[in-house]
């Protein structure tokens, strides 16, 4: 299976939005983080031929620190399985990220860690100086620390380490290719797993949990809430400094961007907001752990997918796959029917009275008057947005809980 690209948690908007920032070291920091990039996405080809070479070692963790450098072959054993913890809270942190995602697929889904024959995990912390960025490569995650004026040491963010793992797992299962929607989705899957971990480590419901990612990686001077919101799509932050959070969390949104690096691969970073979106609404239409029978029907969907599988695609195969885990007609399907056509995805399969429902329900979808209702209201916002822009008055904000969609 070969490998397609460099993953990294911070997209590579955020980072050209900094590049322009008036201050200078903000400016330099991003510009070295994108130049070292791109950089890597050149090496990545090499590395990826080494995908699944190497030998199962149960999962056993090892750290590495690298002395700020970039070179990952001079790094130093910091921590191994059975080593004792570091006075370094950058290699603990690292250690027990690996650790919690690794028991998380594990206990909850019974996968042997990343490729499900015991992949060992190995962590490199303290990589550069001022490198505003984590990433999985293929064989292995790495840690920046930060510049320490917007973004502050990776390890320190556990779903974090959870998204970066899982496109892992993702490589080893569908492969989805990285770019537009299947890239979009690879995204998705890596923010939804994340934010699982951390739901998991902290037993919370889905009505507790934040459902944010990275919410723990910027400086306590920065006016963000994370770097993507699964429950708000496209509110994540909103600043001078970062800019505006672009994710859509709809179709009729969806963000056509140029397939190319600068384009994020036709916008993997944004569009993942939509199917994000659609996660949400299922874990809290079916309620309690989010982990349970949402994660199994996202994780059983991922696994029948393929490379080139689209949102719609696996729009369809979560709602197959619903069906196959807890019966046709169960508030679980019905909560994946509802939730899809919630962000302008009906599912192609589903009996005409389940392809759409009250935003975030588990059901609802046989309710042809709360239909209509849904339907003009849809019409009575199109009309205001246009006597709006007839009139030269702004659109309404919150582009993500229009329709359906709500926010909750």
């Amino acid at each position: 299976m070969s490998i397609r690209t460099l993953n990294c948690i911070v997209p590579p908007h955020v980072l050209e939005h900094l590049r322009q920032s008036s201050d200078t070291a903000v400016r330099e920091a991003a510009l070295t983080t994108l130049l070292d990039t791109t950089m890597l996405r050149g090496q990545r080809s090499v590395r990826g031929s080494l995908l699944g070479l190497a030998s199962p070692a149960q999962g056993r963790r090892t750290v590495f620190d690298c002395g700020h450098r970039t070179n990952l072959a001079t790094a130093v054993l910091a921590r191994s399985e059975d080593g004792a913890a570091s006075a370094d809270a950058s290699v603990d942190q690292a250690f027990d990220g690996l650790g919690s995602t690794r028991q998380f697929y594990g206990d909850v889904l019974g996968r042997n860690s990343i490729d499900d024959r015991g992949m060992r995990l190995d962590g490199y912390v303290h990589r550069g100086v001022r490198y505003n960025n984590a990433f999985w490569d293929g064989q292995e995650m790495v840690f920046g620390d930060g510049d320490g004026r917007i973004f502050t040491d990776f390890t320190g963010s556990l779903d974090v380490i959870g998204h970066e793992l899982t496109h892992g797992v993702t490589e080893f299962t569908a492969g989805l290719e990285y770019h537009v929607q299947s890239g979009a989705l690879n995204e998705s899957i890596s923010d939804v797993f994340g934010s699982l971990v951390k739901q998991w480590v902290r037993q919370q419901t889905a009505d507790q949990a934040d459902w944010l990612i990275g919410d723990e990686i910027f400086t306590p001077d920065v006016d963000a809430d994370a770097l993507r919101s699964l429950k708000s799509p496209g509110e994540a932050y909103d600043s001078e400094l970062l800019g505006k959070d672009p994710q859509p969390a709809h179709m009729r949104d969806f963000v056509d961007l140029p397939d190319t690096e600068a384009g994020d691969n036709g916008g993997v970073h944004v569009n993942s907001g939509i199917p994000n979106k659609a996660f949400y609404l299922v874990a809290t239409g079916i309620g309690g752990y989010a982990w349970e029978a949402p994660g199994h029907i996202w994780y059983e969907s991922l696994r029948a997918s393929t490379a080139t599988t689209d949102f719609q695609g696996f729009a369809d195969t979560t709602f197959s796959k619903a069906g196959e885990l807890f019966g046709q007609d169960s508030v679980e399907q019905k909560a994946v029917a509802s939730a899809w056509g919630d962000v302008g995805l009906p599912v192609s399969c589903a009996p005409k009275g389940m392809r759409s429902g009250p935003s975030g329900g588990a059901g609802g979808g046989g309710d042809p008057l709360g239909d209509l209702s849904r339907q003009v209201s849809e019409l009575a916002r199109q009309l205001q947005e246009l006597t709006q822009q007839v009139q030269g008055q702004p659109k309404p904000s919150g582009k993500g809980g229009r329709s359906g969609a709500g926010r909750a």
